[in-house]
């Protein structure tokens, strides 16, 4: 068995800390605070100058739901177009219609303009009305894998729904299980689901400077160390 570990990465320095540490892949995020969204094309093109692993870029307009207007659809467009154009690995999105179905003509145009990256369907699975139904509608569109907590507050919690969508799935499409993924349920996740692709941030708190200000917020940053130790984990586990 050989799995995969994909880090949810928010800078330039969590990126190289995901490279550092072992990962496969990152996803390339800002605003992680608020479940992440689409990165500065500055960020972008930096990390992918830095690292040779695969970089992954969250295709989100803003925060909270994934029902979206023209202009934000606009703007997701562009962005997946500027990916291309960096040469990324691949591209995460996800657009539902407000049924909370998957929205298929939007996702196939951005689909579409990502040309020969692969492309990740997100957690906007988690808040599909029927998930047996989305899992087909995504593979229809060709997505490579549905990121996923099976529609819990975490993987851990998630782990009978995850490992119906792998049976479902069949090998058509991976199921990467993510959300709230650590070194003590890593391999529990993965024996109870048959997942082989994960997901985390695997991320520490950065510390306030010694004279802290009102401009100061909550910083968190990927951690090697903690990268290495899910690696390590999962190498034990496809032994």
């Amino acid at each position: 068995m050989s799995y995969t570990l994909e880090i949810c990465a928010n800078s330039v320095q969590s990126a190289q800390a995901a490279q550092a540490g072992g990962a496969g892949r990152i996803e390339l995020c800002q605003n992680l605070e608020q479940g992440g969204i689409t990165p500065s094309y500055g960020l972008i093109r930096r990390v992918r100058a830095l690292l040779s692993i695969q970089v992954f870029v969250l295709i989100r307009p803003r925060p909270g739901n994934f029902v979206y207007d023209n202009e934000e659809f606009a703007l997701m467009q562009t962005d997946v177009l500027a990916c291309r154009e960096l040469g990324c690995d691949g591209v995460v999105l996800g657009i539902l219609n407000e049924a909370g179905r998957v929205d298929m003509a939007r996702c196939r145009t951005l689909i579409a303009l990502a040309g020969s990256m692969q492309v990740t369907f997100h957690r906007a699975f988690d808040v599909c009305q029927d998930q047996a139904q989305a899992l087909e509608e995504v593979i229809q569109l060709g997505c490579t894998r549905i990121l996923t907590s099976g529609g819990a507050t975490s993987a851990e919690a998630g782990q009978q729904q995850l490992a119906a969508l792998v049976a479902q799935a069949a090998g058509r499409i991976s199921i990467q299980p993510g959300a709230g993924i650590n070194a003590e349920n890593l391999l529990p996740v993965a024996a109870a689901t048959g997942a082989t692709e994960f997901h985390t941030s695997a991320k520490k708190l950065i510390s306030l400077p010694s004279q802290p200000n009102q401009f100061d917020v909550t910083h968190w940053q990927t951690d090697a160390g903690l990268v290495r130790e899910l690696v390590e984990l999962l190498a034990e586990g496809s032994d």
